[in-house]
């Protein structure tokens, strides 16, 4: 039987007021989008983990809209849940509903995403440098040898959070080496709301600008990666240049299988999502979150709890993505 899922959309979300208990709490999941699939799993976990604790959840996906998000949980605020779990689209557009939050007195978790410059009560997430330092790793373990590297660089959404921290994590690792010559960058540019055709467009225009002479494409998820091997298919190239991803996503599992891709950064979101429905269940019976960390979000220290992430090529896929669950061997045919 597939979990419980209340889709509040629109007016209907204002139409009444929740009557909560300890009981039975009620928590807000308002996610950015659930148009990939890493975002299904996440939701589809935090709700069946939150029932078992006698919960009840209403999910909301705003499409990657700003206003619509704040609308969103501004109705769930007007609602009285017991508590606020945001994946935000823009971490600094939803701070303004975090502040209603505040005034409201509903406890606020960022999850995977910081919310920046307000009052949030926890973030839990992977730890996103870290992230960022995996795909950049991979990508040096495989420069070449005899001459420097010539590198594209396709960066997340500007407006995640996450993806400023990804590209952090990388810098890390790929700017001494920039410094010293060993790494050309040959062209970068950021694909806005990660849409995988604005991977696609950014692998064209370094295609275009340096042919095939190319090396390593690092790509900070699997939907953008997607998009720039497509590019890379229609070169003739795809299988002869490295490109990283980040999520497993299915088709960046057979990706890797096939020998297009040739990275990915799991995430183990069902670990995290479990996190969160308990964390989230237990801020609204009483219970303080044991945190791990802090994060500063221009606000506050943010209490912190971050999951670890694991790089995954074709020799451990099997041991890990396969092994824990999240795709079935079957799938990956």
């Amino acid at each position: 039987m597939s979990p419980r899922i209340t889709l509040c959309l629109g007016a209907l979300l204002c139409a009444s007021t929740l009557h909560a208990s300890k009981e039975h709490p009620v928590i807000g999941l308002s996610l950015d989008t659930l148009k990939e699939e890493r975002w299904i799993s996440d939701r589809d976990t935090f709700v069946r983990e939150a029932e078992k604790r006698g919960a009840r959840v209403i999910v909301q996906s705003a499409t990657s809209d700003d206003t619509r998000q704040v609308r969103d949980v501004e109705s769930l605020i007007s609602r009285g849940v017991d508590v606020l779990v945001i994946v935000p689209h823009n971490g600094e557009a939803m701070s303004r509903a975090v502040k209603s939050a505040n005034e409201a007195h509903i406890p606020v978790i960022s999850y995977d995403r910081l919310i920046m410059n307000c009052l949030v009560d926890y973030y839990l997430s992977f730890d996103n440098v870290k992230v960022g330092e995996a795909q950049a790793k991979y990508a040096v373990e495989h420069l070449p040898k005899d001459r420097p590297a010539r590198v594209v660089r396709i960066l997340g959404s500007r407006t995640d959070q996450n993806a400023v921290m990804f590209k952090e994590g990388q810098d890390h690792i790929l700017n001494p080496l920039i410094a010293s010559g060993k790494i050309i960058v040959l062209h970068e540019d950021w694909a806005l709301d990660w849409k995988p055709e604005l991977g696609k467009k950014i692998m064209n225009a370094a295609l275009t600008k340096n042919g095939d002479a190319i090396d390593e494409v690092i790509v900070t998820n699997d939907g953008t990666a997607g998009g720039a091997i497509q590019a890379l298919l229609e070169e003739g190239l795809a299988g002869k240049v490295l490109v990283t991803g980040q999520d497993a996503d299915l088709a960046a599992c057979q990706r890797i299988l096939r020998g297009t891709q040739s990275m990915t950064v799991y995430k183990p979101v069902k670990k995290l999502a479990t996190l969160a429905a308990n964390v989230a269940v237990d801020i609204a019976t009483g219970v303080t979150p044991q945190t791990t960390a802090t994060i500063n979000n221009g606000a506050k220290e943010v209490p912190s709890i971050f999951e670890a992430v694991i790089a995954v090529d074709k020799a451990n896929l099997m041991q890990t993505v396969v092994a824990d669950g999240f795709h079935s061997a079957d799938d990956l045919k």
